[in-house]
């Protein structure tokens, strides 16, 4: 177990794989003083039903809330097969949250009372008005094939508020994950967090690629599935291998991760990253895809470098971060992994108080994006409130 404190938020970690054992050092950590929100981040291989039960003695009285991942972020940089959490004082952040069931059927009516019912619920705290002092985060389970209609409808809900987050994992075995909120874990669901604050904040998205080479077009796809079928009217594993350079045969995490793909939108990419190959040839991706859509063969650039970019960008605008909630797509924790960069990854997320979890698929702005680093820089309080 491993604990600090930059207030108005405490950190701490337990690596422990016994539910009961790990959510009791989550609480002693949190002791002095006692938070009025916890957001935690937990490996799938935990008994699920038994750490919910364990969490919810815990924490009584403790808004709670939290979702499975693929790898954690602790206060220790990278974590694996553990849980890691933020205890926010009650001083500095109004927090409310929502569980949303079934997202497929989110409407922009239910996003709206969602929203309202949030703000309703920080306001009644008086702690700071709404506007431009409030970001919200979601956690969606992260195999629902939903994220995008969900989030185009919050985001229209949400206005000028701006938004981020992460979609769950479980330790890559593309199984079941799960989303935590009102006392127990959840499946096709997800939780939507509203923090009001009195500090400074500054919600972002960063990626590393870089030099566009080859496209295809996606020319037969199953929507529902997000699985493209055809690239160039060809075999769409055939496509994608012969693009890359690579055996078929060869196609797995580590070759997805180090030949991402992505649409133009704008002057910008946003990779599209797939999931698995199918016994049909097909492609399964984490993100929407569609007919007609143009992908492009990228490639990374220097991810540190790039990081090291953002946080400085960061700093100028709110001054040094004292906590970051980060969504870090798995895929590039196993490029770190591929490439020999883990353990400087990870010391730059320890270096630069970075809290978070690997995910299945980032959120920012109502966009679903994948092998992205998204999230939210904590300062200091702003100047009149503190």
């Amino acid at each position: 177990m491993h604990a600090f404190s930059h207030l108005p938020a405490v950190t701490a970690a337990s690596y422990s794989p016994d539910p009961q054992l790990a959510s009791a050092e989550l609480r002693a950590a949190f002791r002095d003083p006692t938070p009025g929100f916890v957001l935690f981040f937990c490996s799938a291989e935990y008994d699920l039903d038994a750490l919910a039960a364990c969490l919810k003695r815990d924490f009584d009285g403790i808004g709670l809330a939290g979702c499975t991942t693929a790898g954690e972020i602790t206060p220790n940089g990278y974590g694996q097969g553990c849980i890691t959490a933020i205890g926010f004082d009650c001083r500095s952040f109004a927090i409310e949250s929502a569980l949303v069931k079934e997202i497929g059927r989110f409407s922009l009516t239910d996003a709206q009372a969602v929203v309202e019912s949030l703000t309703a619920g920080c306001l009644s705290r008086k702690l700071a008005p709404i506007k431009g002092h409030s970001f919200a985060l979601t956690l969606l389970d992260g195999l629902s094939s939903q994220e995008e209609l969900f989030l185009v409808a919050l985001n229209s809900a949400l206005g000028s508020i701006p938004n981020f987050g992460g979609s769950a994992g479980d330790d890559i075995h593309l199984a079941n994950t799960h989303v935590f909120c009102d006392g127990r874990f959840h499946t096709n669901s997800a939780v939507v967090l509203m923090f009001n604050t009195l500090c400074e904040f500054e919600v972002f998205s960063t990626h590393h690629m870089q030099a566009p080479g080859e496209k295809m077009v996606v020319t037969a796809v199953d929507s529902e599935s997000r699985t493209v079928l055809e690239l160039n009217a060809e075999p769409a594993a055939a496509e994608y291998a012969r693009v890359i350079g690579v055996p078929e045969a060869a196609l797995d995490h580590r070759a997805f991760a180090l030949n991402p793909i992505a649409v133009r939108i704008g002057e910008e990419y946003y990779v599209r990253s797939i999931q698995r190959v199918n016994a049909d040839r097909s492609l399964t991706f984490y993100c929407a895809v569609e007919k007609g859509i143009v992908l492009t063969a990228m490639r990374p650039g220097p991810m540190l470098p790039d990081l090291e970019a953002e946080f400085a960008r960061i700093e100028q605008a709110i001054g040094t971060p004292r906590l970051v909630i980060g969504c870090d797509c798995f895929l590039r924790r196993l490029e770190a992994q591929y490439s020999g960069l883990q353990e400087a990854a990870s010391a730059f997320l320890r270096a630069h108080r970075v809290i978070g979890f690997n995910t299945y698929g980032e959120q920012f702005n109502g966009m679903h994006l994948n092998q992205t680093f998204t999230g939210v820089a904590i300062g200091g309080f702003r100047h009149g409130w503190r």
